[in-house]
């Protein structure tokens, strides 16, 4: 049987600030973000199964991208946990959600890292072929499995 991609949209807010860089990203701002997830698999054959015609429940994948993505993420402050960690808090900024990431917080970065957060919790014979992630109206990054 043919497979069949299903993708489903999730919005968060978030802000970020990229240390080091040149332009005025390098200050706290905030983005919508819509983030876009494809997975790809066989429609279930199996009568006796709840899922039948599915690859994948759609409410299963909503559950996982918010447990894994949209939780963590949504109204918190992203930063590089190059930052001082300690400069920061004598700052005196009220934030009271901030993650520190192992990476510059771009939305390159993101879906690397959104990536190896999905994989893991998909159903068998079901994988992740695709991530988009929107941060304005007119840019977006994406990523492909079969880029890798």
């Amino acid at each position: 049987m043919n497979q069949i991609r299903v993708t489903k949209e999730f919005r968060f807010e978030a802000a970020h600030a990229l240390k080091g860089y040149d332009g005025p990203c390098r200050n706290i701002h905030g983005h919508s973000y819509e983030l876009s997830v494809t997975v790809i698999g066989t429609p279930e054959t199996d009568r006796t199964s709840t899922k039948l015609g599915m690859v994948m429940d759609f409410g299963d994948l909503k559950i996982l991208i918010k447990q894994q993505i949209v939780d963590p993420f949504d109204h918190a402050l992203l930063l590089n946990a190059d930052v001082s960690q300690e400069e920061f808090q004598k700052s005196g900024e009220p934030f009271s959600n901030v993650v520190f990431l192992p990476y510059q917080p771009t939305s390159e970065n993101f879906l690397l890292d959104f990536a190896k957060r999905i994989r893991d919790f998909l159903p068998s014979g079901v994988c992740l072929h695709s991530l988009r992630l929107r941060e304005t109206a007119s840019s977006y990054a994406e990523w492909f499995a079969s880029d890798e």
